[in-house]
């Protein structure tokens, strides 16, 4: 071996190794975890309960396409609930326009939310589940209003609206 074909491969050894952090493994340490909740199905009880941009968003980690969803608008009095379990998540009252695209809160009914950190796409963010049944919700920045400073950037198919 030359010394220039053994640093092309240490090159690549070290590249992979610095960059296997931004894999997205959620999926698989979400998957390893979900007797942790206290709904708990398997799969194909999820693919039949959920339609197929539900499931792929709250059991598979997806995101909707931005502006896509008609909860992204609703000001209605209610609360919003986990659209694979029912749990109670978040009230109108911490709903606001952010601009995104998604609808977006900030605070979460106490209790409802679970997180764990995704380092898909390069970036490190803090994801957002149901604590009940595990669904992914969306993410949570530091760019929010008062009081809390939060944005709790939600899929609009991972949640279901009920009117006051």
């Amino acid at each position: 071996m030359d010394k220039r074909h053994f640093l092309q491969i240490s090159a690549v050894l070290v590249g992979t190794a610095f960059f296997s952090r931004y894999i997205n493994w959620s999926s698989e340490t979400m998957a390893a975890s979900q007797s942790e909740f206290a709904v708990t199905k398997p799969e194909n009880e999820w693919k039949s309960i959920l339609t197929p941009e539900q499931f792929q968003v709250l059991r598979k980690h997806g995101t909707e396409r931005a502006h896509t969803s008609p909860l992204d608008k609703n000001y209605a009095p209610g609360t919003y609930v986990c659209a694979g379990c029912g749990q109670a998540l978040f009230t109108s009252e911490t709903k606001f326009d952010s601009g995104t695209g998604w609808p977006s809160f900030f605070k979460p009914i106490e209790g409802a939310i679970a997180t764990t950190t995704d380092r898909s796409f390069f970036m490190t963010r803090v994801e957002v589940h149901c604590s009940n049944c595990g669904g992914h919700l969306g993410h949570v920045f530091n760019d929010g209003p008062k009081p809390t400073g939060l944005r709790y950037c939600m899929n609009g198919v991972s949640l279901q609206f009920t009117p006051a």
